[in-house]
């Protein structure tokens, strides 16, 4: 079941990925008000009352994985809360029932002043090289709006090839194909990356959330 990485910490040079728990909803519930990203991740606008319950059904979720990406350099100074250290998300999800091999991969950056300075490119890696090493899912797809250029000139920079584009929608498909080649590769582009447990980090010694 997906709730694998509910105590998973991936901390690489720019971002740290964090499990998305109930204190990142209501930052997370301001950055969906905005039009933009209603528009870019074609979602509607939920109450805070819906976003924490998109959340607590999001984690227990077997064919979801959910990452909160922080600014690993605020963050790892330990001087700002999560909440204040949140540039956005990204998600995995096994779409086929038929195949446990193929994820869906999105991914937002939310806050503006982190767009096109590389943290979507290395959350965006992370989390695929999470999928290949302890989901085993070997085949990636992206569903991006048409309009979204530089989300799809990032993936393509990932290797992924544009395999259809879907003009109801106004959406382009993106896919990528886990060779042993690129097995190679994406560890290598990941091998900075730490694994911690996110109770250990975020909580002081001898207490546990309940």
């Amino acid at each position: 079941a997906m709730k694998i990485n509910q105590n998973t910490v991936l901390q690489g040079q720019r971002v740290t990925l964090v499990p998305y728990t109930s204190a990142h909803v209501p930052r997370y519930h301001e950055w969906m008000q905005s039009e933009e990203l209603q528009r870019l991740t074609a979602s509607e606008p939920l109450s805070l009352e819906q976003e924490y319950e998109m959340q607590h059904s999001w984690r227990d979720d077997a064919n979801k994985c959910t990452f909160i990406v922080l600014d690993t350099e605020r963050w790892s100074g330990q001087a700002c809360a999560d909440e204040d250290c949140m540039v956005g998300d990204v998600n995995l999800f096994l779409t086929d029932t038929e195949d446990p091999t193929l994820g869906e991969i999105e991914i937002m950056i939310a806050e503006p002043s982190y767009r096109g300075r590389g943290f979507g490119k290395e959350a965006t890696l992370m989390m695929i090289s999470y999928g290949v090493r302890n989901l085993g899912i070997t085949k990636f797809e992206a569903k991006i709006g048409q309009e979204n250029e530089a989300s799809i000139c990032m993936f393509k920079k990932l290797h992924f090839k544009e395999v259809a584009v879907n003009s109801i929608f106004q959406e382009v498909m993106l896919r990528l194909d886990v060779s042993d080649q690129e097995r190679q590769w994406l560890l290598e582009q990941t091998n900075h990356v730490e694994e911690k447990s996110y109770f250990e980090l975020k909580l002081p010694a001898g207490e546990l959330e309940t």
